[in-house]
Order: structure tokens, then C-alpha cells, then sequence
């Protein structure tokens, strides 16, 4: 999980770029960076930490030009060190530096190829370097003379497509050339295009994982790009090539749309905040369905994405809404912190509890999805200490209880409180009277009534089949392996690792 941004524009643009960046934050908040090309030089300035840590003015003084690419990065390939942190730049062919959303599932076949044929080096364990040597290999193979054509960047992307596979959102540089963006073949990663026009004036273009950022920056949303769709903004003329370079079916991430995506965005046309209020409405139905409905005296959302969830089932179940936490909004989502240490020793932290909503009464609290348990145990314990009398407990996405290998961090088995645990064990482990899950055909449907021309989405996490890549228990098993050694970088200790039950 990370947001990538990149832009072209008639004057200079790292200010937007810093801007549209912080509109992503909540993508990743481990590393940023950003690189801009003024004509002659490429510039980059890159760090571990949120956005308005890794910048100081006289960063953005020396990040000159009209064009750049920026990112936010939060790991789930490679490691913590600020080396890893995105873009990645190689200087052959012409310069070119990559930023990228997502996971490449056949990382190990590939680093060998690149090392052993293509003959180049690595510097990093990030996926994210490894893709960029294997489209600035494939674009040498097109044998250019002093300038790349149109026609051989997407020959070089569509050689990157046969050779790299997974889940990915690709924004890239090259120098003296213009933006170039791709994405997987079955669109798992979001990307989606804006344009701003001035009279008299060539185009500007930007690139954003989110709408967000584009609509904040003041552009108008031209669209979503396709599921292998490649996209080339000539530098000089800022003119849009665009062609389909791969095919497959189109499995957008149900996830962005239940915690990943800020609900004022648009993913593939959908947007975030219906598609979380239908959530809401099919989970209170269910609860209304339940022959042994409980007495339920207020609806509590746990901050922040599940907000507009719990409103739309108040509505339904006719139940008081109310706010019973106050969020500090100076500690990071701790969904995307690196270690299980750091989630549970900044929940508490995170979250402040009102006792005057909870006191007495029972409690049906709304949480976008359960993925460890740990972080709803230790927030089902402040409502008991608080004095709630009953609590309840409704969580807007279904058991999670496969590994996610596309680019969001649930990666292990052993980490997944459902993929061990049945329904009533998982409220017993959680402490709540009574748990209710949203069933997969009603997240899906609500997705997909925001764009009925989506037949499907990914939903490998919550049982569904792995529509990227060849995922066979040895990928996984590699995957669950990494993740180990990289919970260890991230300053983890090994009782971390163990669930608590």
C-alpha cells in the first residue's frame, strides 16, 4: 500500500507535488519522496518519515522543473531502511526514475533474471528497484537512437508486462522524454488521470493513486486508467498516447473501498463514501435479520473510516449514532504501522474514550474490518472500562483469513485472527456479547453497484481466489518469510509474532 503522484504542467510543480502527497498520506506514512526534471537535470529528494518531515524549503528551492513524479510509501516489499524509500532512479537509457504501488508475487525469479541476464545491479531488496531495471532493460532493447518513440515505450512496457507479474500501479520519468504510467493487468491497483486547461496554454497533466489528490490540485478527473493500460505525456508537446498493453480480467481491490481509500475519492468510478454507507445499510439488515437481535442503545464508530459505515446503520436499526472516541490526529493509522509492537502500544494513545456515551448502556461498535484482533481487543477493553454494559461489535468487511500478496499488509497466516479462529472464538478472543461479520456477496454487490461494468474485485483476503500470478503455498510461504524479517527490521520483538488469543 502506497500513493504514487506524478505531474506535468506549464510551470514548476514540486509545490504540487508536495501538496497532492500530503493528500495521500494516509497511503503511507513510513517514507515520501519526490523527483523533477527541469530540462537538463533530474532532482530527487527522498526520506523515511510523513511528508512534512522528509521536506524543508530549501529541498523544495532545489526541486526544479515542470515535471515530477511523488511518493508515499508504506512497506510490504523490501525494508524500513530510507534507502528503500521511492523514487528509484537509474541513469541509462536517458534517466528514468519509478515510484509504485503494489507487489510483484514473482520477486524472486525476477531479481534473478535481471542480476544473471539482463546484468544489472541491485542496490535494495524493494520490488519497486527491481521494476524500474526491468523497463530501463526493456526500453534499451528497443534499440533507441537519440529519442524514444511513443511506439517503443509501450514495447518495452508490454516486454515488462510478460515478465513481471502481481499487483501494481506503476508512475515513472524519463528525462528528456515525459511521464509514463501503467498498470496491472487486472487493475488490483488504482490510478486515474486529471487534466487542467488554461487558455493558450499545453495541457497539465497529473497522475494520482486517488481522485482525491487529483480534484484538491484543481484539476478535472479525465479517468481511471484501464487494466493494462500504458500512458506516455510527451514532455514537449504534452500530448496523451495511451494503448492496452496486456489483458486480463479486471479485479479492482475490494479493500481500497473498505479501509484503504479516503472516502472522498473515486476508485474506477466508484465512489468510496456510497459504496461505505451501502456497507453500512447490508450489515444493519443482517443484524436485523438475526432472530436473537440484541438491545441496542447506540452505534459507535471506531475513528475514521468507518465513520459514514456506522451512520448508514444507525439509520437502518433506528439506534441513537453517537461519537464515543476522540481521535488524536497526530498518531498515524495504525493499520500501516510497521510492527505489532508499535499498533499496540499507539492504540491507546490513538484513541481517547467519552464515558458518558458508553456508561450503562450497550454498544454496538463499527470497525471497517477485524484483521489481527489485537487492536480491537485492547479497544473493546477501554468500552468495558468506560462501563458499557453490552458490547457488540460489527465489523464492514468479512473474515480476513488469507494472505493479501497485492500490496496491503496481511500478509501471514499466523497474523490472522479468522484464519485460526471461528466466529465465536473470535468474539470470545475480542471480548464482545455478540460479533457480526459482513457477508462477501453484500461487500461485493455494494461495490459494484457504483460501477456495474466492474463484474468483479479482488477479494483474496477474505477467501476468493488470487487473480494475479501464479500463488502456489511455496510464493506464500516466501511471503510469510519476509514479512518476518522485515517485522524484525521494523524493531519488533518475537513475542510480536505470537497471536494473542
Amino acid at each position: 500500500m502506497c500513493g504514487i503522484l506524478g505531474m506535468i504542467a506549464n510551470s514548476p510543480v514540486v509545490q504540487d507535488l508536495y501538496d497532492g502527497l500530503v493528500v495521500l498520506q494516509h497511503r503511507g506514512q513510513d517514507a515520501a519522496g519526490l523527483a523533477t526534471y527541469n530540462g537538463s537535470q533530474i532532482h530527487i529528494k527522498k526520506g523515511n518519515g510523513l511528508v512534512r518531515d522528509v521536506f524543508r524549503t530549501k529541498n523544495m528551492i532545489r526541486l526544479k522543473g515542470n515535471m515530477g513524479i511523488g511518493h508515499v510509501r508504506y512497506p510490504t516489499a523490501g525494508c524500513y531502511r530510507e534507502e528503500e524509500a521511492q523514487p528509484f532512479y537509474v541513469n541509462a537509457p536517458f534517466g528514468i526514475v519509478l515510484g509504485h504501488n503494489g507487489n510483484l508475487t514473482n520477486y524472486a525469479k525476477l531479481k534473478k533474471e535481471v542480476i544473471d541476464k539482463d546484468m544489472r545491479h541491485l542496490n535494495t531488496s524493494s520490488d519497486s528497484e527491481l521494476l524500474l531495471n526491468v523497463l530501463a532493460h526493456e526500453l534499451i532493447q528497443q534499440k533507441p537512437k537519440k529519442h524514444l518513440t511513443p511506439e517503443q515505450i509501450f514495447g518495452a512496457v508490454k516486454k515488462v508486462y510478460k515478465r513481471v507479474e502481481g499487483g501494481f500501479a506503476v508512475m515513472s520519468m524519463i528525462a528528456g522524454h515525459g511521464l509514463l504510467a501503467f498498470r496491472d493487468p487486472n487493475g488490483i491497483r488504482p490510478l486515474v488521470i486529471g487534466i487542467r486547461k488554461e487558455t493558450g496554454k499545453k495541457t497539465e497533466y497529473i497522475f494520482a493513486s486517488e481522485s482525491v489528490a487529483v480534484q484538491t490540485l484543481g484539476f478535472q478527473i479525465l479517468r481511471d486508467l484501464g487494466p493494462g493500460e500504458a500512458v506516455y505525456i510527451d514532455q514537449k508537446t504534452h500530448k496523451l498516447h495511451s494503448e492496452i498493453l496486456a489483458r486480463a480480467e479486471f479485479t479492482p481491490c475490494i479493500f481500497e473501498f473498505v479501509y484503504l481509500a479516503r472516502p472522498d475519492s473515486l476508485i474506477d468510478s466508484i465512489s468510496v463514501y456510497k459504496t461505505r454507507i451501502r456497507m453500512g445499510q447490508k450489515l444493519a439488515k443482517q443484524i436485523l435479520q438475526d432472530k436473537k437481535t440484541p438491545r441496542i442503545d447506540v452505534v459507535i464508530p471506531i475513528p475514521e473510516t468507518s465513520r459514514p459505515i456506522a451512520l448508514a446503520m444507525s439509520e437502518i436499526l433506528k439506534v441513537r449514532f453517537r461519537e464515543g472516541f476522540v481521535k488524536n490526529r497526530y498518531i498515524g493509522r495504525t493499520f500501516i504501522m510497521p510492527s505489532q509492537h508499535l499498533r499496540q502500544k499507539s492504540i491507546r494513545y490513538k484513541l481517547n474514550p467519552i464515558p458518558l456515551e458508553f456508561k450503562g448502556k450497550n454498544v454496538l461498535l463499527v470497525d471497517d474490518s477485524i484483521v489481527r484482533g489485537n487492536t480491537s481487543r485492547k479497544i473493546v477493553e477501554m468500552v468495558r472500562q468506560a462501563g458499557a454494559k453490552e458490547v457488540y461489535f460489527a465489523s464492514a468487511a468479512p473474515p480476513i483469513v488469507n494472505p493479501d500478496v497485492y500490496g496491503i499488509d496481511m500478509p501471514t497466516r499466523g497474523e490472522l485472527i479468522a484464519n485460526r479462529l471461528t466466529i465465536p472464538q473470535i468474539a470470545k478472543s475480542i471480548g464482545v456479547d455478540r460479533l457480526y461479520y459482513q457477508k462477501i456477496e453484500d461487500l461485493l454487490e455494494c461495490a459494484r453497484a457504483g460501477n456495474k461494468k466492474i463484474k468483479n474485485f479482488c477479494w483474496s483476503s477474505m477467501g476468493g481466489p488470487y487473480p494475479a500470478g501464479h500463488i502456489t503455498e511455496a510464493v506464500l510461504q516466501r511471503v510469510e518469510k519476509e514479512r518476518f524479517a522485515y517485522q524484525t527490521s521494523a524493531g519488533s520483538t518475537d513475542d510480536d509474532q505470537m497471536p494473542l488469543l
